[in-house]
């Protein structure tokens, strides 16, 4: 069983940066594909970002891409997503999980969720 936590979600003004923090309960995370995904009111879940610990590589929605970067701390066993040029359409709550699928970016690919973080982004 993994259990994760999601952080740093929050109130941020148009334009503004958010980093999102997910630390995993257990040392074995780095076997598993880790991912973020955002569930806007009345809206499906949908992929955001994700990160291979065993290839050292990440991948991002086109919605994100090239304002987003995921980052780790091995040693915490955490992985961060930071978020610049937000805009309102990032409102969501933003939720980490973990996947034994290279490549993962679909719901039903991952295994485990944390509770999610709400981000709210005004205009």
């Amino acid at each position: 069983q993994v259990q994760l936590v999601e952080s740093g979600g929050g109130l941020v003004q148009a334009g503004g940066s958010l980093r999102l923090s997910c630390a995993a309960s257990r040392r074995t995370i780095s076997t598993y594909v880790m991912g973020w995904f955002r569930q806007a009111p009345g809206k499906e879940r949908e992929f955001v970002a994700g990160f291979s610990w065993s290839v050292g590589h990440a991948y991002y929605a086109d919605s994100v891409k090239g304002r987003s970067t995921i980052t780790t701390d091995n040693a915490r066993d955490t992985v961060y997503l930071q978020v610049d040029s937000l805009q309102p359409e990032d409102t969501a709550v933003y939720y980490c999980a973990a996947s034994r699928q290279s490549g993962a970016n679909m719901v039903h690919e991952y295994d485990y969720w944390g509770q999610g973080t709400q981000v709210t982004v005004s205009s």
